[in-house]
């Protein structure tokens, strides 16, 4: 329903003392119309003149009709996925909702689908680290390219791997996040980091706090157990397990087969300096339950319906009545000026 209101476009108190000023013009007209007995004013031309002022006194009013309008406004949500994908990430002591023993990261592959059904209409990143970071998958709302690209990840060749380093995604995940917010403000921008949490590199892991600015709820994702398990060679150059079982990343301090276990203590820590939680990864747990799906719920796509008023200015009849006053007006003083020559 519509409601006809004033609404000045220069501020009530600029239009109030511009309205007062016209008003005092017309009565001034009037006033000066009856004293002058001898003027050749006509009474229809004092009137004209009047009305131009009155009609001017209105328009700085600027008349306008509120109505009703709604609009909807859609809450995207943004999930971005990186998995660990160095040589512990082969050791098969890892389970995914069921008995089975599985390989780290073939958990970490279960646990993606896992997350693209979870978060219906959402948007994904992906990304995989080992010695370095990279984003495979930019931003994109087709959730079967981050299912295809989970099917495709293998761990790094173990010739490259110089000991784990769980920092080495931060600054990738900066540039990607940071992306993320700068062109979707308001979305909502969830993280998933999938890793058994071993770091193994002598150098000071770098916390990961510095992705909290950019981010609205995070999971440090734990796959493998924490009795471990041997480490599998992997060849150069192709990514995957060596099929000779008997070969074993070897501990060069005891020249045994190494031994890699899951660090819920290392998970812990970068839940904490992501403000986020821990999700360990078993027989029992997947991302499909637990405290991921309740999350999935909460920042699943929403829409809202507001109802907003909008006030859209009325100025166009009274400046019709202005111009046809206005070209009285001139015509008046043009018949008066050819009678005077």
């Amino acid at each position: 329903m519509s409601q006809f209101v004033f609404s000045p476009a220069l501020g009530w108190p600029a239009a109030i003392a511009l309205v007062a000023l016209l008003c005092v013009m017309a009565v001034a007209q009037v006033t000066l119309h009856v004293r002058r007995k001898d003027s050749d004013e006509t009474l229809f031309a004092c009137v004209r003149r009047v009305l131009i002022c009155l009609t001017l006194a209105v328009m700085v009013l600027t008349p306008s009709v509120i109505s009703s309008t709604t609009s909807r406004a859609v809450n995207a949500t943004d999930v971005v996925v990186a998995v660990d994908v160095t040589g512990s990430m082969a050791v098969s002591d890892a389970h995914y909702g069921s008995d089975e023993t599985v390989s780290r990261l073939d958990a970490a592959k279960q646990a993606v689908h896992d997350l693209t059904e979870q978060y219906a209409d959402a948007s994904f990143a992906a990304l995989r680290f080992g010695a370095s970071a990279t984003l495979d998958v930019p931003l994109t709302p087709d959730s079967l390219a981050i299912d295809n690209w989970a099917d495709t990840l293998s761990v790094e060749s173990t010739s490259v791997s110089a000991g784990s380093s769980l920092d080495a995604p931060i600054d990738q995940l900066l540039l990607t996040l940071k992306s993320i917010r700068d062109q979707h403000p308001d979305d909502a921008v969830i993280l998933y980091l999938i890793t058994d949490g071993e770091q193994t590199s002598t150098t000071t892991r770098r916390t990961f706090s510095s992705l909290r600015q950019y981010l609205d709820d995070a999971f440090a994702v734990g796959v493998g157990s924490t009795e471990g398990g041997r480490i599998p060679l992997v060849s150069d150059g192709v990514g995957e397990i060596d099929p000779d079982t008997e070969n074993w990343v070897t501990d060069p301090d005891t020249g045994e087969p190494g031994i890699s276990a899951m660090d819920e203590a290392i998970l812990s820590e970068l839940a904490d300096e992501m403000s986020g939680s821990v999700v360990i990864l078993s027989a029992e747990q997947t991302l499909a339950n637990g405290v991921s799906a309740e999350a999935s719920d909460q920042w699943r796509v929403t829409s809202t319906t507001k109802e907003r008023q909008r006030t859209t200015p009325v100025v166009w009849p009274e400046a019709i009545v202005l111009l046809a006053l206005l070209a009285m007006e001139a015509g008046a003083w043009i018949a008066t000026s050819r009678r005077l020559i």
